[in-house]
This record gives C-alpha cells, structure tokens and sequence, in this order.
C-alpha cells in the first residue's frame, strides 16, 4: 500500500480510502490511485485487512452433499447476494443430516474466520448445533429453529395442501403421494399438507409411498400406482421423482393428464418442457439464498438484531399434466 501512495503522490491513508470506496475522496484522486494500482499490481491482503478489522468479509455456506437442482440454485443465490454487498462465500458439505457431522462442516467454516454462516441443509431442532453456532450469525435455510439461529424457509405444509387441493377442485376423488425421504423436515411438511387436506375435504387418505428424491425412485412409484386403476391424481414431492413416474405410467398405458393427474413440487427448468409440461408448486431457491445472506449480514452488523423467522409461500404454477377426473 505504500510502494501504491508513493506511485500515486498520495498519503497510504488516502489509498486505503480509494479501496474501501469511502465517500470522501474526489475523483480525480480516485482514478490517480487506481491507476498506481494497475501499474504495481498490487493486490490487498485480506487476512492482514481481517486481523486489523476483525471481519473476514467471508460467509460460510453448508450445504448437503448432492447434485440436486435445489442446492445449486440456493447456493448461487448466496454467491450473488455476498458478492453485491461485497462478501466472498466458503462452503463445506455434509453426506449426513445428523447433527454431528453438520456440526464438524460448520467447524471447518468457522476454522476459516467467516464472519455469518448459512446452513442450507434441513436440519432438525438439536441443542448441540446451536451450541455449535451460538457465537457466529447463523441462518438455516429450510430447517427447524434452533438456538441462536435465524430460519428462512418455504411454508412446505402450505405446498403440500395447495398441489393437493388443485388436484381435488378437478374433481378427484383422492390424491396419491410420492414422498420424499422421512428425514427431511420439507418431506414431513409436504406430506402433512397433503394429509391435512384430505382430511378436511373428508376424502379417504392413500397409503404414503417414498422416494428418494432422483427420478429413479419416482419411477419406481410410479410403476406401482400405474398398475391401480382407480389412481387417478398424484401429487409427487420433487420434479424430478414426477418425471420417472410420468415415464412409468405412459409406459403401463396411463395416459397424462387424461387417466392421471401428477403434480410436481419445485418448478425447476425442466418442468415447463416435460411431455406434457409439469402443473408444480414453486420454490423461489434463488430468492431463498438471497434472503439467507442478508438476515445474516444483519447480524453481522448488529448481533443485537432481532429478526422473526421468515416464511416464503409457495405458488401453485398450473400446466398440462393435470386436468379434470374422467367421469366413470
């Protein structure tokens, strides 16, 4: 910084001004010391810079181990948040969603110095996680409220009763359900939906059957309510579980949405170019990492600020794969 001030003709203090873009520095100054910048090649030393302001200006980000869609879009819904308010972003994954190994991913973050944490795994309520986080602004992105976090998450028991009652206004009798696994609190929330709104139209509730969140498992299902002629609505937890059971049941001969109704939960972007396109219930992922980010900066700035849970609802978005129930 001072080879930088003796280039420019300019106080280090003057520099150090242009690259914290303070205010109070004139433009053609501005330039001068960018210009010196250019021409020694200097580039600032974050870990001294984080030593003297005691902010890293890094945000942790846990994530689980996969390769599905709604990580990936969280996840650069983090990225563009940080970057805009000039944070860089660290993650650690996690194959497990028990407390302990999320907790040695947070450990590893905190190992770096980030200043706030996102963990963007659906954890459940554990004292020892929050114990684990008590000291670092932390936000969970689709999880139970814990200790000393903050939680921004889709009203999944509203999706699940919003896909299930599309289904029943076009005159099904009932819905079947393709969940996801009984770990994940999205899981428990959607199905409860479902349940709920089954039981408040007074229709009989189907036997639950799982997935695992890949195609695979949806086709596998698929293939098991195909061969039941008096299935005729499914509500499937993830796109990409109704893609495999679409393919099963045009397989067996069940014409979609003519015979069958199926419902999706995400809108990812292949949804709107399925054969026939996906009716699901979105989830704003991007727009759930970008919200993560700035209850988390908040507390960076204020430790003291309080902040509710905040709730995203979801939208039903309607296309070819449902249709009214044939009449029998």
């Amino acid at each position: 910084m001072s080879e930088v001030a003796r280039v420019a003709g300019v106080s280090a203090q003057t520099v150090s001004r242009v690259l914290s873009d303070h205010p109070n520095v004139n433009a053609a100054t501005r330039a001068k010391v960018r210009a010196a910048v250019e021409r020694t090649g200097y580039r600032r030393n974050r870990l001294a810079r984080a030593l003297v302001t005691g902010r890293s200006r890094i945000v942790g980000v846990v994530t689980h181990e996969t390769d599905a869609y709604s990580t990936s879009a969280i996840l650069l819904g983090v990225q563009t948040a940080a970057r805009a308010a000039g944070y860089f972003v660290s993650t650690a994954t996690t194959s497990s969603l028990s407390a302990a190994p999320i907790a040695q991913a947070v450990g590893r973050l905190m190992d770096q110095g980030v200043d706030g944490l996102v963990i963007a795994v659906p954890v459940r309520e554990d004292a020892s996680l929050g114990d684990v986080t008590r000291d670092l602004p932390t936000v969970v992105v689709d999880g139970m409220r814990a200790s000393a976090t903050e939680v921004v998450a889709i009203d999944q028991v509203e999706a699940g009763r919003v896909a299930t009652e599309h289904l029943l206004a076009l005159g099904h009798q009932t819905v079947w359900h393709v969940a996801g696994p009984e770990s994940w609190n999205d899981a428990i929330g959607r199905t409860s939906g479902w349940r709920a709104a089954l039981e408040d139209a007074g229709r009989e509730v189907p036997p639950v059957l799982y997935g695992d969140w890949t195609p695979g498992s949806g086709y596998r299902n698929g293939a098991l309510v195909g061969r039941m002629p008096e299935v005729t609505a499914l509500f499937v937890a993830s796109d990409e579980m109704a893609f495999g059971a679409i393919r099963a049941l045009v397989e067996l001969g069940r014409r979609v949405p003519d015979d069958v109704s199926v419902v999706g939960m995400d809108d990812i972007a292949l949804a709107a170019y399925a054969s026939p396109p996906l009716t699901t219930v979105r989830q704003p992922f991007h727009d759930m990492g970008r919200r993560a980010v700035e209850h988390v900066l908040a507390l960076v700035a204020d430790p003291e600020t309080v902040h509710e849970p905040e709730v995203v609802h979801p939208q039903l978005v309607v296309r070819g794969s449902t249709a009214a129930a044939a009449s029998r």
